[in-house]
C-alpha cells in the first residue's frame, strides 16, 4: 500500500442529532475562560517553566483578567505542587480569582492533589479519565463498564478529600478524555454517573469539560456533539459545560466558537495557542474575534506586546509574524490595491461612527498598534501604498497622475533592490525625479500684478545667465505658462495642477503638483516655496527642466509678453 494513501483512515461518525439548534444562535456574551498555560501548555515544553517563570505567567493571566487558571499537576509534579504551595502560602491569588489543579482518576494522585491545595480559599478539582473507544479497548482493555467505574471511584475519591478541607470552597470538575473520539451516548452515561456521586446543584454546580483531546472532525461535528450532550445530559441547571480544543486540524478556535453556539459555557484554552503537538485553543485569538464583532471579550488584550514578551519569555517559543490579530505583520498590506483601499477608508473613516476599514477588520490603534507598519512598499505594492507613505511621512498628498508615475519609479527601484522599500527611501526618489527647478533654469524673482488680467514679471537663471520674462493670463501660473510658451516658441499647455500647505499655520509652505504638455510629451513637476505662486512658478520650471529639450533663451534686453488666456 502507499504510504500516502487515504484508504487507511475512517471519516468521523455523524452525530445522531436531527433539530440542531446551533447554527441559528449567535455569541452575544463571552464564555468563562480558564488557562490551561500553566498545566498543559508548560507540559508541552521542551524545557518545563521553572517556578519562577511560572510565577511570572501567573502574573500575566491574573492582569489579563481571567478568573479560573490550572496552576499545574501537582500529583506528577514537584515543580507544580511547589508552584502550588508558593501561590497559597504567600497569598498571591486574587479575590475572585480560582485556582485549577488536575489529577488522574487514581486515589494516591487525589490525595496528593487536596494536600497541594490545602489552605486554599476557593479550588477546582479536576479529574479525568479515558473514555473512547480507542483507548478502552487498546489501552485500558476494559469494556463501558470497567471504564465507568474508574470515574465513579475517581469522583467518590475527590468527595471524601473534599471533606477533609471544609474551610475550602471546592468545585468538582469532570472530564471524559478523548470526548470527541466517545461515543455520544456513553459520554452522556459516564457523566452521570460521575453527576450522581456529586449530586450537584444549582447553587453548587459542578464543570463537566468535554475535551477534543485530539481534533478528528469539522468544527461543526464537535458542535453537534456538544450539542448533543447538552440536550441528553440530566441536571443542566446544575453543570457548567466546558470545552477543551486542540488544534490538531487547525480549528480548535472555530470549534470552540461553535461550541460556545452550541450551548456551551466555559473554554479552556491558552494563551497564543501553546501546548502539546499543534496546541491548544487559543484565547487570544477567540476573544479578539469576539472583540471584533462587538462582543466584549471580558479580558484586557489591549498591550499584545507584552503578551508576546512574556510568553516567549517563560516558553521559549515565538509567536509567528502572521499569527492572528496580534503577529508582527498582520497590520501590514503589500497588495497595491489593498494599500489603496486602506488609505482611502482611513481618510473617510470618523471617530464617531462604527469602524468601516477595508482590510483592517479592527483599528490597530486598539491593541496599541499604529498606522506606521500598515503599509509597506515592494514591487507588488501600487500607487495606493506609494501615497500613502508620504503622506503619512511628509504631509504629501499627491494627486493621482502623480502617484501613478511615481508608483512605476518605486516599483523598478524595488525590483532592483529585491525587496521592501522604506517611506524614507521613497522620498528620495520622489525628490530625484520630480523636483529639479534649480537647474538648468531657476527663479530668482517675480513680480505679479492684478488687473483684467495676471500680469507676471519673472526673473529666471539659465547657464549663469540672467533673463526676464513677461506675460499676462487668467491666473499667475496661466500668466507664466504662456509667456514661457511665447518666448521659447515651445508648444507649452498645463494638463493637471494641484497645491496645498505643508503643515499649518501662517509661516507653513506650500507645495504644487504640475503635469505639463511640452510639445506633445507629457512631464511631471513638484515645487515647494514659500508662497502658492512661488511653488507653482518653479514646479512649471522643474518639469521643463526634466524635459531636457529647452531652447535657449533670447537675451535679457528682449521682453515677451504671454498670450492672454
Amino acid at each position: 500500500m502507499n504510504r500516502f494513501d487515504h484508504r487507511r483512515y475512517r471519516p468521523a461518525p455523524a452525530v445522531p442529532l436531527t433539530r440542531r439548534q446551533w447554527p441559528s444562535n449567535t455569541i452575544t456574551q463571552a464564555p468563562r475562560w480558564a488557562s490551561v498555560d500553566l498545566r498543559d501548555g508548560n507540559q508541552a515544553l521542551l524545557e518545563p517553566m521553572d517556578v519562577a517563570k511560572k510565577q511570572r505567567l501567573w502574573e500575566l493571566l491574573v492582569q489579563l483578567g481571567i478568573k479560573e487558571i490550572e496552576v499545574g499537576f501537582p500529583s506528577a509534579s514537584q515543580p507544580d505542587y511547589d508552584f502550588i504551595r508558593w501561590l497559597i502560602e504567600e497569598q498571591r491569588i486574587p479575590e475572585g480569582v480560582t485556582v485549577q489543579a488536575l489529577t488522574q482518576a487514581r486515589e494516591d494522585l487525589i490525595v496528593r492533589t487536596f494536600e497541594a491545595l490545602r489552605g486554599v480559599p476557593r479550588a477546582i478539582v479536576h479529574v479525568y479519565n479515558s473514555t473512547s473507544q480507542v483507548q478502552r479497548e487498546r489501552v485500558f482493555g476494559q469494556d463501558r463498564t470497567g471504564i465507568t467505574a474508574i470515574a465513579r471511584r475517581g469522583a467518590e475519591w475527590v468527595r471524601r478529600e473534599a471533606a477533609r478541607y471544609p474551610e475550602t470552597e471546592w468545585v468538582f470538575q469532570y472530564s471524559p478524555e478523548s470526548f470527541t473520539s466517545t461515543e455520544m451516548d456513553y459520554a452522556v452515561d459516564i457523566c452521570e454517573a460521575v453527576l450522581d456521586v456529586w449530586q450537584p446543584t444549582p447553587a453548587q454546580p459542578c464543570i463537566i469539560n468535554l475535551p477534543s483531546t485530539v481534533e478528528v472532525a469539522t468544527p461543526n461535528v464537535f458542535a453537534d456533539q456538544v450539542e448533543y450532550f447538552i440536550t441528553h445530559i440530566s441536571r443542566r441547571d446544575s453543570i457548567i459545560v466546558s470545552v477543551h480544543t486542540h488544534n490538531d486540524r487547525g480549528c480548535a478556535v472555530a470549534a470552540a466558537e461553535l461550541a460556545v453556539l452550541a450551548g456551551a459555557d466555559r473554554v479552556e484554552g491558552t494563551l497564543l495557542g501553546n501546548g502539546e503537538r499543534t496546541g491548544n485553543m487559543d484565547i487570544v485569538t477567540m476573544a479578539m474575534n469576539l472583540y471584533s464583532q462587538g462582543v466584549d471579550p471580558q479580558l484586557d488584550l489591549a498591550n499584545p506586546d507584552e503578551i508576546i514578551s512574556v510568553y516567549t519569555e517563560c516558553t521559549g517559543l515565538p509567536v509567528h509574524p502572521r499569527h492572528p490579530w496580534v503577529g508582527e505583520l498582520v497590520y501590514t498590506a503589500f497588495s497595491g490595491s489593498h494599500q489603496d483601499a486602506i488609505r482611502k477608508c482611513l481618510h473617510r473613516q470618523q471617530d464617531d461612527e462604527p469602524w468601516q476599514v477595508a482590510y483592517l477588520p479592527i483599528n490597530p490603534q486598539d491593541i496599541q498598534r499604529d498606522y506606521q507598519a500598515v503599509i509597506r512598499i515592494n514591487s507588488q505594492s501600487g500607487k495606493g501604498g506609494v501615497a500613502f507613505v508620504l503622506e503619512r511621512d511628509y504631509g504629501l498628498t499627491l494627486p493621482r497622475w502623480l502617484q501613478v508615475e511615481l508608483a512605476r519609479i518605486v516599483q523598478q527601484e524595488s525590483e532592483r533592490r529585491g525587496g521592501v522599500i522604506d517611506s524614507a527611501a521613497i522620498y528620495q526618489l520622489f525628490r530625484a525625479h520630480f523636483f529639479h527647478d534649480q537647474t538648468p533654469s531657476q527663479l530668482l524673482g517675480y513680480h505679479l500684478e492684478r488687473d483684467e488680467h495676471d500680469m507676471i514679471e519673472a526673473r529666471l537663471l539659465h547657464a549663469e545667465r540672467e533673463y526676464t520674462l513677461q506675460g499676462a493670463g487668467d491666473g499667475a501660473l496661466s500668466a507664466f505658462v504662456h509667456a514661457w510658451s511665447h518666448h521659447s516658441g515651445q508648444r507649452l499647455s498645463v494638463m493637471n495642477y494641484s497645491e496645498h500647505a505643508l503643515g499649518a499655520g501662517t509661516d507653513a509652505e506650500a507645495i504644487a503638483y504640475i503635469q505639463l504638455d511640452i510639445n506633445g510629451h507629457t512631464y511631471s513637476g513638484v515645487a515647494q516655496d514659500n508662497d502658492i505662486v512661488g511653488a507653482s512658478i518653479k514646479a512649471v520650471l522643474s518639469a521643463l527642466n526634466r524635459a531636457m529639450s529647452l531652447l535657449p533663451l533670447v537675451e535679457t534686453s528682449r521682453t515677451v509678453h504671454g498670450a492672454v488666456g
